[in-house]
């Protein structure tokens, strides 16, 4: 099963930005999908944005529209998480993962997950 590593998380004050990075112990152009999904504090959790590989289809909430970004460079393995405009409402753990499909069937391999903290 494939290795996920993410990092970036930390704290920030509304309206900043933070990128967050998943590293894959394979190539991504191996792995159908790689997402970033996340769970708040006495949430569900919740997908949040995938990409297809190969092919780089995207698939973004509505909630993040237009403020998060999903990217990948395939000579890195890793796929960001480009978040701007950040509300404390995005205060969540954020985890990495794959084998799953946006947004019909849940993943199955998850990275250990990153804190996202946004004061207000």
């Amino acid at each position: 099963q494939v290795q996920l590593a993410e990092s970036g998380g930390g704290s920030v004050q509304a309206g900043g930005s933070l990128t967050l990075s998943c590293t894959a112990s394979l190539e991504t152009d191996k792995i159908n999908y790689v997402g970033w999904f996340r769970q708040a504090p006495g949430k569900e959790r919740e997908g949040v944005a995938a990409i297809s590989t190969p092919g780089d289809l995207r698939f973004t909430r509505d909630f993040v529209e237009g403020r998060f970004t999903i990217s990948r460079d395939a000579a890195k393995n890793t796929v960001y998480l480009q978040m701007n405009s950040l509300k404390p409402e995005d205060t969540a753990t954020y985890y990495c993962a794959t084998d799953f499909i946006p947004w019909y069937k849940e993943p199955s391999n998850w990275g250990q997950g990153t804190q996202v903290t946004v004061s207000s």
